[in-house]
Protein backbone atom coordinates (compact mmCIF):
# COMPACT_ATOMS: atom_id res chain seq x y z
CA UNK A 1 0.00 0.00 0.00
CA UNK A 2 1.29 3.48 -0.87
CA UNK A 3 0.09 7.04 -1.22
CA UNK A 4 0.81 6.72 -4.93
CA UNK A 5 -1.90 4.06 -5.26
CA UNK A 6 -4.51 6.34 -3.69
CA UNK A 7 -3.49 9.17 -6.01
CA UNK A 8 -3.63 6.81 -8.99
CA UNK A 9 -7.24 5.75 -8.37
CA UNK A 10 -8.27 9.44 -8.41
CA UNK A 11 -6.99 9.51 -12.02
CA UNK A 12 -5.66 13.08 -12.22
CA UNK A 13 -4.50 12.20 -15.74
CA UNK A 14 -8.20 12.21 -16.71
CA UNK A 15 -8.81 15.77 -15.58
CA UNK A 16 -8.45 16.97 -19.16
CA UNK A 17 -11.95 15.58 -19.79
CA UNK A 18 -13.29 18.55 -17.90
CA UNK A 19 -12.54 20.60 -21.00
CA UNK A 20 -16.18 19.68 -21.74
CA UNK A 21 -16.99 22.51 -19.31
CA UNK A 22 -15.55 25.18 -21.61
CA UNK A 23 -18.13 25.19 -24.45
CA UNK A 24 -20.81 26.07 -21.90
CA UNK A 25 -18.70 28.96 -20.67
CA UNK A 26 -17.93 30.22 -24.17
CA UNK A 27 -21.55 30.08 -25.35
CA UNK A 28 -22.82 31.77 -22.18
CA UNK A 29 -20.20 34.52 -22.47
CA UNK A 30 -21.08 35.21 -26.12
CA UNK A 31 -24.87 35.13 -25.64
CA UNK A 32 -24.72 37.36 -22.53
CA UNK A 33 -21.90 39.60 -23.84
CA UNK A 34 -19.80 38.97 -20.73
CA UNK A 35 -16.08 39.80 -20.75
CA UNK A 36 -13.59 37.09 -19.78
CA UNK A 37 -12.25 39.21 -16.92
CA UNK A 38 -15.63 39.00 -15.22
CA UNK A 39 -15.62 35.20 -14.91
CA UNK A 40 -11.94 34.23 -15.03
CA UNK A 41 -11.69 33.40 -11.31
CA UNK A 42 -15.11 31.66 -11.13
CA UNK A 43 -14.09 29.57 -14.15
CA UNK A 44 -10.86 28.51 -12.43
CA UNK A 45 -12.78 27.52 -9.29
CA UNK A 46 -15.45 25.76 -11.36
CA UNK A 47 -12.88 23.78 -13.34
CA UNK A 48 -11.05 22.71 -10.17
CA UNK A 49 -14.38 21.74 -8.62
CA UNK A 50 -15.20 19.61 -11.67
CA UNK A 51 -11.78 17.92 -11.51
CA UNK A 52 -12.08 17.06 -7.81
CA UNK A 53 -15.62 15.79 -8.29
CA UNK A 54 -14.56 13.61 -11.22
CA UNK A 55 -11.76 12.18 -9.08
CA UNK A 56 -14.25 11.40 -6.31
CA UNK A 57 -16.35 9.43 -8.81
CA UNK A 58 -13.24 7.65 -10.11
CA UNK A 59 -12.24 6.60 -6.59
CA UNK A 60 -15.58 4.93 -5.86
CA UNK A 61 -15.63 3.48 -9.37
CA UNK A 62 -12.22 1.81 -8.97
CA UNK A 63 -13.20 0.15 -5.71
CA UNK A 64 -16.61 -1.10 -6.81
CA UNK A 65 -15.32 -2.28 -10.20
CA UNK A 66 -12.44 -4.33 -8.81
CA UNK A 67 -14.32 -7.65 -8.89
CA UNK A 68 -15.19 -7.08 -12.56
CA UNK A 69 -11.94 -5.47 -13.72
CA UNK A 70 -10.15 -8.74 -12.94
CA UNK A 71 -11.57 -10.05 -16.23
CA UNK A 72 -10.16 -7.19 -18.32
CA UNK A 73 -6.77 -7.80 -19.99
CA UNK A 74 -5.42 -4.39 -18.90
CA UNK A 75 -7.61 -3.18 -16.03
CA UNK A 76 -6.76 -6.28 -14.00
CA UNK A 77 -3.52 -4.43 -13.13
CA UNK A 78 -5.27 -1.48 -11.50
CA UNK A 79 -4.02 -0.51 -7.99
CA UNK A 80 -7.18 -1.64 -6.16
CA UNK A 81 -6.69 -5.16 -7.55
CA UNK A 82 -2.94 -5.58 -7.21
CA UNK A 83 -2.40 -3.52 -4.02
CA UNK A 84 -3.69 -3.97 -0.50
CA UNK A 85 -5.85 -0.88 -0.30
CA UNK A 86 -8.20 -0.19 2.61
CA UNK A 87 -11.87 0.55 2.09
CA UNK A 88 -11.86 3.01 5.02
CA UNK A 89 -9.14 5.11 3.36
CA UNK A 90 -10.87 4.93 -0.02
CA UNK A 91 -14.13 6.18 1.50
CA UNK A 92 -12.20 8.92 3.28
CA UNK A 93 -10.56 9.94 0.00
CA UNK A 94 -13.95 9.98 -1.74
CA UNK A 95 -15.50 12.18 0.96
CA UNK A 96 -12.59 14.64 0.97
CA UNK A 97 -12.62 15.02 -2.83
CA UNK A 98 -16.42 15.32 -3.01
CA UNK A 99 -16.56 17.82 -0.14
CA UNK A 100 -13.77 19.94 -1.63
CA UNK A 101 -15.54 19.93 -5.01
CA UNK A 102 -18.83 20.99 -3.44
CA UNK A 103 -17.20 23.77 -1.40
CA UNK A 104 -15.50 25.24 -4.46
CA UNK A 105 -18.75 24.99 -6.46
CA UNK A 106 -20.69 26.76 -3.71
CA UNK A 107 -18.18 29.64 -3.90
CA UNK A 108 -19.02 30.16 -7.59
CA UNK A 109 -22.81 30.04 -7.90
CA UNK A 110 -25.92 28.03 -7.05
CA UNK A 111 -26.07 26.71 -10.60
CA UNK A 112 -22.49 25.39 -10.44
CA UNK A 113 -23.20 23.82 -7.05
CA UNK A 114 -26.31 22.02 -8.34
CA UNK A 115 -24.36 20.79 -11.39
CA UNK A 116 -21.67 19.31 -9.13
CA UNK A 117 -24.29 17.68 -6.89
CA UNK A 118 -25.92 16.05 -9.92
CA UNK A 119 -22.53 14.80 -11.21
CA UNK A 120 -21.86 13.20 -7.81
CA UNK A 121 -25.32 11.61 -7.73
CA UNK A 122 -24.85 10.29 -11.28
CA UNK A 123 -21.55 8.78 -10.18
CA UNK A 124 -23.29 6.89 -7.37
CA UNK A 125 -26.15 5.75 -9.61
CA UNK A 126 -23.64 4.59 -12.21
CA UNK A 127 -21.48 2.57 -9.81
CA UNK A 128 -23.39 1.59 -6.67
CA UNK A 129 -25.80 -1.31 -6.29
CA UNK A 130 -28.75 -1.75 -6.53
CA UNK A 131 -28.76 0.93 -9.27
CA UNK A 132 -25.38 0.33 -10.95
CA UNK A 133 -26.48 1.76 -14.27
CA UNK A 134 -23.19 0.74 -15.89
CA UNK A 135 -24.51 -2.83 -15.95
CA UNK A 136 -27.68 -1.83 -17.82
CA UNK A 137 -27.42 -1.86 -21.62
CA UNK A 138 -28.06 1.56 -23.20
CA UNK A 139 -28.64 3.13 -19.78
CA UNK A 140 -24.89 2.89 -19.20
CA UNK A 141 -24.24 5.04 -22.27
CA UNK A 142 -27.04 7.50 -21.50
CA UNK A 143 -26.15 7.97 -17.82
CA UNK A 144 -22.39 8.23 -18.29
CA UNK A 145 -22.72 10.74 -21.12
CA UNK A 146 -25.05 12.83 -18.94
CA UNK A 147 -21.93 13.86 -17.02
CA UNK A 148 -20.86 15.96 -19.99
CA UNK A 149 -24.27 17.59 -20.21
CA UNK A 150 -23.88 18.75 -16.61
CA UNK A 151 -20.28 19.78 -17.24
CA UNK A 152 -21.77 21.98 -19.96
CA UNK A 153 -24.27 23.43 -17.48
CA UNK A 154 -21.45 24.01 -14.99
CA UNK A 155 -19.61 26.04 -17.61
CA UNK A 156 -22.79 27.99 -18.37
CA UNK A 157 -23.45 28.86 -14.72
CA UNK A 158 -19.87 30.03 -14.25
CA UNK A 159 -20.87 33.01 -16.40
CA UNK A 160 -24.56 33.56 -15.70
CA UNK A 161 -27.28 32.48 -13.27
CA UNK A 162 -29.88 32.49 -16.03
CA UNK A 163 -31.83 29.23 -16.14
CA UNK A 164 -32.63 29.78 -19.83
CA UNK A 165 -29.85 27.54 -21.09
CA UNK A 166 -30.57 26.53 -24.72
CA UNK A 167 -32.24 23.11 -24.53
CA UNK A 168 -31.17 22.25 -28.08
CA UNK A 169 -27.52 22.78 -27.09
CA UNK A 170 -27.90 20.54 -24.03
CA UNK A 171 -29.61 17.80 -26.07
CA UNK A 172 -26.99 18.01 -28.83
CA UNK A 173 -24.14 17.93 -26.33
CA UNK A 174 -25.64 15.00 -24.42
CA UNK A 175 -26.30 12.91 -27.53
CA UNK A 176 -22.86 13.78 -28.92
CA UNK A 177 -21.31 12.54 -25.68
CA UNK A 178 -23.43 9.39 -25.94
CA UNK A 179 -21.91 8.84 -29.39
CA UNK A 180 -18.43 9.01 -27.89
CA UNK A 181 -19.40 6.56 -25.16
CA UNK A 182 -21.04 4.11 -27.59
CA UNK A 183 -17.89 4.06 -29.74
CA UNK A 184 -15.82 3.49 -26.60
CA UNK A 185 -17.97 0.47 -25.70
CA UNK A 186 -17.59 -0.80 -29.25
CA UNK A 187 -13.80 -0.49 -29.06
CA UNK A 188 -13.73 -2.25 -25.68
CA UNK A 189 -15.82 -5.14 -26.94
CA UNK A 190 -13.57 -5.60 -29.97
CA UNK A 191 -10.43 -5.40 -27.82
CA UNK A 192 -11.55 -8.05 -25.33
CA UNK A 193 -12.51 -10.31 -28.21
CA UNK A 194 -14.32 -13.00 -26.25
CA UNK A 195 -18.00 -12.25 -25.60
CA UNK A 196 -18.18 -14.33 -22.42
CA UNK A 197 -15.15 -12.60 -20.91
CA UNK A 198 -16.56 -9.22 -21.92
CA UNK A 199 -19.82 -10.09 -20.14
CA UNK A 200 -17.91 -10.99 -16.98
CA UNK A 201 -16.05 -7.68 -17.12
CA UNK A 202 -19.14 -5.55 -17.83
CA UNK A 203 -22.59 -7.09 -17.62
CA UNK A 204 -24.05 -4.80 -20.26
CA UNK A 205 -21.80 -6.61 -22.76
CA UNK A 206 -24.00 -9.68 -22.31
CA UNK A 207 -26.53 -7.76 -24.39
CA UNK A 208 -24.26 -5.71 -26.63
CA UNK A 209 -22.86 -6.83 -29.95
CA UNK A 210 -20.59 -4.88 -32.28
CA UNK A 211 -23.54 -4.35 -34.62
CA UNK A 212 -25.80 -3.00 -31.86
CA UNK A 213 -23.14 -0.61 -30.61
CA UNK A 214 -22.51 0.71 -34.11
CA UNK A 215 -26.23 1.28 -34.61
CA UNK A 216 -26.39 3.04 -31.23
CA UNK A 217 -23.44 5.28 -32.11
CA UNK A 218 -25.05 6.17 -35.47
CA UNK A 219 -28.34 7.03 -33.76
CA UNK A 220 -26.59 9.24 -31.18
CA UNK A 221 -24.57 11.01 -33.89
CA UNK A 222 -27.75 11.75 -35.88
CA UNK A 223 -29.51 13.10 -32.79
CA UNK A 224 -26.52 15.27 -31.93
CA UNK A 225 -26.36 16.71 -35.46
CA UNK A 226 -30.10 17.48 -35.41
CA UNK A 227 -30.15 19.23 -32.03
CA UNK A 228 -26.92 21.13 -32.66
CA UNK A 229 -28.31 22.19 -36.05
CA UNK A 230 -31.38 23.61 -34.30
CA UNK A 231 -29.19 25.52 -31.87
CA UNK A 232 -26.89 26.86 -34.58
CA UNK A 233 -29.71 28.06 -36.85
CA UNK A 234 -31.56 29.66 -33.95
CA UNK A 235 -28.63 31.52 -32.42
CA UNK A 236 -26.13 32.16 -35.22
CA UNK A 237 -26.73 30.98 -38.77
CA UNK A 238 -23.02 31.27 -39.67
CA UNK A 239 -22.27 28.38 -37.30
CA UNK A 240 -24.28 26.12 -39.59
CA UNK A 241 -21.18 25.93 -41.79
CA UNK A 242 -19.46 23.99 -39.00
CA UNK A 243 -21.85 21.03 -39.26
CA UNK A 244 -19.91 19.27 -42.06
CA UNK A 245 -16.77 19.71 -39.95
CA UNK A 246 -18.55 18.15 -36.97
CA UNK A 247 -19.75 15.28 -39.18
CA UNK A 248 -16.15 14.62 -40.19
CA UNK A 249 -15.16 14.68 -36.52
CA UNK A 250 -17.73 11.97 -35.72
CA UNK A 251 -16.65 9.87 -38.71
CA UNK A 252 -12.96 10.19 -37.83
CA UNK A 253 -13.62 9.25 -34.20
CA UNK A 254 -15.52 6.15 -35.30
CA UNK A 255 -12.64 5.26 -37.60
CA UNK A 256 -10.24 5.45 -34.64
CA UNK A 257 -12.66 3.30 -32.61
CA UNK A 258 -12.42 0.56 -35.23
CA UNK A 259 -8.66 0.23 -34.90
CA UNK A 260 -7.23 -2.75 -32.95
CA UNK A 261 -6.63 -1.78 -29.30
CA UNK A 262 -8.10 1.63 -30.13
CA UNK A 263 -7.10 4.70 -28.13
CA UNK A 264 -10.82 5.44 -27.87
CA UNK A 265 -10.90 2.96 -24.97
CA UNK A 266 -8.72 5.37 -22.99
CA UNK A 267 -9.46 8.96 -24.05
CA UNK A 268 -6.38 10.18 -22.18
CA UNK A 269 -4.36 8.46 -24.94
CA UNK A 270 -6.13 10.21 -27.82
CA UNK A 271 -3.30 12.72 -28.07
CA UNK A 272 -1.38 9.90 -29.79
CA UNK A 273 -3.75 10.30 -32.74
CA UNK A 274 -1.83 13.33 -33.98
CA UNK A 275 -3.91 13.93 -37.09
CA UNK A 276 -7.15 13.77 -35.13
CA UNK A 277 -5.77 16.06 -32.42
CA UNK A 278 -4.70 18.61 -35.03
CA UNK A 279 -8.16 18.44 -36.60
CA UNK A 280 -9.84 19.10 -33.23
CA UNK A 281 -7.67 22.21 -32.82
CA UNK A 282 -8.63 23.32 -36.34
CA UNK A 283 -12.33 22.69 -35.63
CA UNK A 284 -12.22 24.76 -32.44
CA UNK A 285 -10.51 27.58 -34.33
CA UNK A 286 -13.04 27.40 -37.18
CA UNK A 287 -16.06 27.44 -34.86
CA UNK A 288 -14.54 30.31 -32.87
CA UNK A 289 -14.06 32.31 -36.08
CA UNK A 290 -17.66 31.71 -37.16
CA UNK A 291 -18.86 33.34 -33.95
CA UNK A 292 -17.43 36.64 -35.19
CA UNK A 293 -17.57 36.41 -39.00
CA UNK A 294 -20.83 37.67 -40.54
CA UNK A 295 -21.99 36.02 -43.77
CA UNK A 296 -25.09 38.00 -44.87
CA UNK A 297 -26.16 35.69 -47.72
CA UNK A 298 -26.74 32.85 -45.24
CA UNK A 299 -29.62 34.78 -43.69
CA UNK A 300 -31.76 34.02 -46.73
CA UNK A 301 -32.32 30.58 -45.17
CA UNK A 302 -34.05 32.25 -42.21
CA UNK A 303 -36.66 33.97 -44.35
CA UNK A 304 -40.19 32.62 -44.36
CA UNK A 305 -41.13 31.41 -47.85
CA UNK A 306 -44.73 30.17 -48.40
CA UNK A 307 -44.94 26.60 -49.60
CA UNK A 308 -47.14 27.67 -52.53
CA UNK A 309 -44.43 30.10 -53.69
CA UNK A 310 -46.61 33.21 -53.16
Amino acid sequence: MSVRSYIAIARPSHWFKNAFVLPGTVVAAILTHTAFSQFALPLLCGMLSACLTASANYVINEWLDAEFDRFHPVKKNRPVIVSKMKLSLILCEYCILAFAGLCLAACVSAGVFVSIVVILVLGLLYNVKPFRLKDKPYLDVISESANNAFRLSLGWFVVTNSLLMPSSLVAGYWSGSAFLMAVKRYAELRFIGDHETAGSYRRSFNHYTEERLLILSFFCAMCSAFFLGVFLVKHRIELLLSLPLLALLFAWYLHIGMKPNSNVQNPERLYREKGFTAYVVFLVAAVSALFFIDIPWLHVFLENVPLNGR
